[in-house]
């Protein structure tokens, strides 16, 4: 079934004639007999009743000529959206995890190269979403992390799709804690004077493994624990509850009342 076809059902229903169809379209007769017989047996239906003085809906017709009609005007709009209107001046998308120095580098990479148009489209997603967008091209790039604990796996997965990883910059984790937290002040924490206070982590869904979580260390003990899916959530959880995130040490400065404080190797 075409949309070339479709148009030749209603432009029929339209006329009541075959013949006056095909003069309408400016094709052949035998061409446009052809093409609705053509349609009737893969939908295995007759559109169409055939009498002496010209051509008729049949009832399943009908009923076949309101959704023809549906995809036509659908298509229509289509090509006046897209056909008609002029490109944007610049297309680029990226995935990442929840990271802020992404969005400063975004917002560097808007202003240099924005223009008067442009599309651009960033995307804050769970771990293999990120490797998803990218291996459909929905984004140019995905920005994600690896450590000891993750790398041979996820560069398995992004061999099996045909990705490549280029690596970006190293940083040694870091906990990030809300100003009132007890553990500001320190320069460096253990993972055992962690376990006071709530962790924080990004949900991954269904592909919850922890080879896909965002955060550092976390197979480590942890008695109390909440999963969010925002970043904003997570930072004010952080700030009202006392809580904490292992992540990079990339911001080096307070961040929406939050300290950063080093976990020794």
């Amino acid at each position: 079934m075409t949309l070339q076809q479709l148009k030749y059902i209603i432009t029929i229903a339209e006329t009541g004639s075959i013949t006056m169809a095909a003069e309408r379209l400016f094709i052949a007769q035998p061409s446009l007999s052809k093409a609705v017989a053509e349609l009737e047996k893969e939908m295995g239906i007759s559109i169409f009743n055939r009498s002496n003085r010209g051509v008729y809906l049949s009832e399943e017709g009908t009923k076949f000529l309101s959704y023809a009609r549906q995809v036509v005007e659908q298509a229509e709009m289509l090509e006046s959206e897209y056909k008609s209107a002029p490109p944007p001046n610049r297309a680029f998308a990226v995935s990442s995890q929840h990271y802020a120095f992404v969005v400063n580098a975004f917002v560097e990479l808007v202003r240099e190269y924005g223009g008067d148009k442009y599309e651009f489209s960033l995307r804050e997603l769970k771990t293999a979403e990120i490797i998803e967008d990218v291996r459909t091209h929905r984004s140019d790039i995905g920005v994600l992390y690896l450590s000891k604990f993750n790398r041979e796996v996820i560069r398995h997965i992004l061999k099996s799709e045909e990705l490549k990883f280029e690596s970006l910059f190293t940083a040694k984790p870091h906990v990030f804690v809300s100003r009132t937290n007890p553990l500001v002040g320190k320069k460096t924490v253990t993972l055992d004077e962690l376990k006071e206070c709530p962790r924080l982590t990004y949900d991954q869904g269904v592909k919850n493994s922890f080879y896909f979580a965002e955060e550092l260390h976390i197979t480590a003990e942890s008695p109390k624990n909440i999963v969010v899916s925002d970043r904003a959530t997570l930072f004010n959880l952080l700030i009202g509850l006392d809580g904490y995130t292992i992540s990079s040490g990339v911001l080096s400065s307070d961040l929406n009342g939050d300290n950063i404080v080093s976990i020794p190797p």
